[in-house]
């Protein structure tokens, strides 16, 4: 159900596209985080598995948060993984394997990604009018920025 709130439909259509593929790469960051979680070894284990559950977290309020404003606007959530899946342009590179380091250098390259992805977004929602999502993706962007410089920190030489 849409209500009146100032967006052409035109740009409610597209403006919640642009939000389900930000839903899709956040999915898709969350689980490869949360599987940096699960996998981490070495001698910076405790403070990498802390951090890597510090960042999955915020990433689900996220999910949820982006999910309910594409609802706002009038669009739907997709429900199926799969769906996600085929949405997202974050590469799904997540290996188990991977050395500390590496899944570092691998959650510091998503999230400037996900910056790259956000900038374009903001300004589309501010053309569109749509000063509320355009907030609540700045917001995003700097929780993007600052994560990327918190990895960008770890792996300084």
């Amino acid at each position: 159900m849409q209500g009146h709130i100032g967006i052409s439909p035109d740009a409610r259509t597209e403006i919640v596209a642009t939000l389900i593929r930000l839903l899709a790469d956040t999915t898709l960051l969350s689980h490869k985080t949360r599987s940096f979680h699960w996998n981490v070894e070495g001698m910076w284990f405790a403070s990498l598995h802390e951090l890597f559950q510090k960042q999955y977290v915020a990433l689900d309020e996220n999910l949820d948060a982006l999910a309910e404003r594409a609802r706002a606007l009038g669009g739907k959530a997709p429900a199926r993984l799969n769906d996600l899946l085929s949405l997202a342009n974050l590469a799904d590179d997540g290996n188990a394997s991977a050395s500390a380091r590496e899944m570092l250098a691998s959650a510091l390259a998503d999230h400037e990604f996900m910056a790259r992805q956000l900038r374009p977004a903001i300004a589309q929602c501010g053309a569109a009018g749509d000063e509320a999502s355009a907030d609540f993706l700045t917001g995003l962007l700097h929780q993007h920025e600052h994560t990327a410089w918190m990895l960008r920190v770890h792996l300084a030489d």
